[in-house]
């Protein structure tokens, strides 16, 4: 099993957003480091960190699972979505996704700058200066200092 810390601007799908819908299609992805991540190394059972970037207090709010992968990204096709690519055809499309499922909300988030504060995270990708990959892995011994901090 993997860790994974997935970044979501709230006010665009937050874990709330997940929650309701208990699960959904991580879609709209434009990186390919990202897109790479998705088609090649996520699996299903990992779990995810959820990570509300982009507000005003950052931090980690809860746990997704990877539910499903190697789904072709239904946006991409869409020409009147904003990720639309018409260079992807059905035959090969350019931008893989994973679905995600809702697993948990924190009562309380760990923030950015309790992350930071804890020397232990000290080479976590997330906390690195331009770190700015919306999915990055996370090393088994960072996702449990972290889910430690919640006690």
């Amino acid at each position: 099993m993997n860790y994974w810390l997935f970044k979501s601007e709230p006010d665009e799908y937050s874990i709330d957003h997940l929650k309701t819908d208990k699960k959904c299609l991580w879609e709209g992805v434009r990186n390919y480091q990202a897109r790479n991540i998705m088609r090649d190394e996520c699996q299903k059972g990992d779990i995810i960190l959820y990570y509300h970037s982009s507000t005003k207090e950052t931090g980690i709010y809860g746990l997704a699972i990877i539910n499903q992968t190697g789904i072709a990204d239904p946006s991409q096709f869409d020409k009147n979505s904003k990720y639309y690519d018409p260079k992807a055809t059905k035959e090969e499309p350019r931008w893989i996704c994973v679905e995600v499922k809702y697993k948990k909300k924190f009562k309380s988030p760990i923030l950015r700058d309790e992350l930071k504060e804890n020397k232990k995270l000290k080479d976590l990708m997330l906390l690195q200066k331009g770190s700015r990959l919306s999915i990055q892995p996370v090393s088994e011994k960072h996702a449990k200092i972290i889910l430690e901090m919640l006690k």
